[in-house]
């Protein structure tokens, strides 16, 4: 019980600090260290207490009676845009960071109450998104100070897990999340809106809301397992205070999104693992409407960022070097979410990359204690605008990328 106190509290303080930013549109592409040194493979595995955040079963097949997961990522994104051809005077390059770095804690925990029975909670960041903008690229519209926005998603996932025979798991998982938002130097945007006081430098905003996870590990054959997840859309409150910006009076709900994978043990040190997940960004009015498609900002059917659905692949592969060394390494490619000819509005959130490339280790410290670390890149890209900025704005294209990198530590503890 006092590991279970402990634990809350390490959850309450840890709380205020989590955010993830862009990787796959904006959902992180790993939700623990040991999964983002494979990019995230981790459908069909069980890595840690922690990957019952993508699948809710794989705690049952976790070897320790207790385990607890801790760890740390920095992350360093970096994102900038460039303006052409604009009537108003806005040509040249912008760079989105004077907000350089970010850290991103994550916490879980998973107990075996039985030998059918196992049962944990997760806390972790799985979406976000930070621009800031020193020199405003919108400064010529009337905008004043530095242009930006950011959303940090914290994610608390209580599971259940049940086997229910030697060969296949199933898990539930409820999930609550905190959000919060804010916007910054986007006035001009002001005259699109139902509200043009409630679209920028309203300060920082929360809302909240309950999902569900369910999930399914199982052994198919000799050395293959195979894990299938689901997480519904996430109906979270709206951010009254930017009423005037997203779609639905302030809606930003989380996109339902789901996912497979596979993980064969070739030989007893090595496993070769891929997953596939599809993240339903189409579904959110606020996300997936087109600038200038619908109504007014913040409208029932209001103008959005313009995103699409995409799908996610991975591929990993885990080898144990030896007792107490584990190495990995890993890929992901993903669908372009934004669209070319939504690129200025997306100056604000260019989750445009579409590659990683991971590795991670392992190192025992004793039979109870371990250490990971990860390394991620998210390689360089850039959406070329074409019909991007609205002849109101000057016309011409934005061009919009980023790049990534981020390093993770984390420590195990198995009792």
């Amino acid at each position: 019980m006092s590991q279970v106190i402990r634990l809350a509290s390490v959850i309450a303080l840890s709380s205020a600090a989590i955010g993830a930013h862009a990787t796959n549109g904006y959902f992180t592409h790993a939700t623990s260290v040991r999964a983002q040194g494979m990019a995230g493979v981790a459908r069909a595995m069980a890595h840690d207490s922690l990957t019952a955040a993508v699948n809710p079963a794989a705690i049952a097949n976790l070897s320790a009676a207790q385990q607890l997961d801790v760890g740390v990522t920095y992350f360093k994104p970096e994102r900038s845009a460039d303006i052409s051809g604009n009537g108003f005077g806005i040509d040249g390059h912008y760079d989105g960071n004077d907000t350089e770095a970010f850290w991103m804690p994550e916490l879980g925990y998973a107990r075996k109450h039985s030998d059918a029975l196992s049962y944990g909670i997760a806390l972790y960041g799985n979406g976000g998104m930070n621009t800031d903008y020193g020199n405003n690229p919108f400064a010529n519209f009337g905008a004043q100070g530095s242009a930006g926005v950011n959303l940090e998603q914290m994610f608390v996932t209580g599971t259940v897990a049940y086997r229910i025979n030697d060969q296949h798991a199933v898990g539930l998982g409820v999930t609550w999340v905190r959000q919060q938002f804010e916007a910054k130097g986007i006035q001009p945007f002001a005259g699109m809106s139902q509200d043009g006081s409630k679209v920028s430098n309203q300060g920082t905003d929360t809302s909240t809301g309950w999902g569900v996870k369910l999930g399914w590990q199982g052994v198919v054959a000799d050395g293959v397992t195979l894990g299938a997840a689901w997480s519904s859309a996430i109906d979270t409150e709206e951010f009254d205070r930017y009423s005037g910006l997203f779609a639905e009076d302030g809606g930003f709900d989380i996109p339902e999104n789901y996912s497979a994978g596979v993980a064969w043990q070739v030989i007893p040190a090595l496993t070769l693992a891929a997953d596939w997940q599809f993240i339903d960004y189409g579904s959110v009015r606020s996300i997936a409407n087109e600038l200038n498609e619908g109504g007014a900002l913040g409208a029932d059917n209001g103008s959005g960022f313009g995103w699409d659905s995409i799908n996610v692949y991975k591929i990993g592969v885990e080898y144990d070097v030896q007792p107490g060394l584990t190495l990995r390494a890993g890929y992901s490619y993903c669908d372009q979410p934004v669209l070319v000819n939504q690129t200025f509005f997306n100056i604000l959130a260019p989750g445009v990359i579409q590659k990683h490339a991971s590795l991670g280790a392992t190192f025992a410290v004793n039979d109870n204690n371990a250490v990971s670390v990860a390394y991620t890149h998210g390689f360089e890209e850039t959406v070329h605008g074409s019909g991007s900025i609205p002849a109101s704005f000057g016309g011409g294209e934005a061009d919009i990328t980023m790049f990534q990198n981020q390093l993770a530590l984390g420590w195990q503890v198995a009792f």
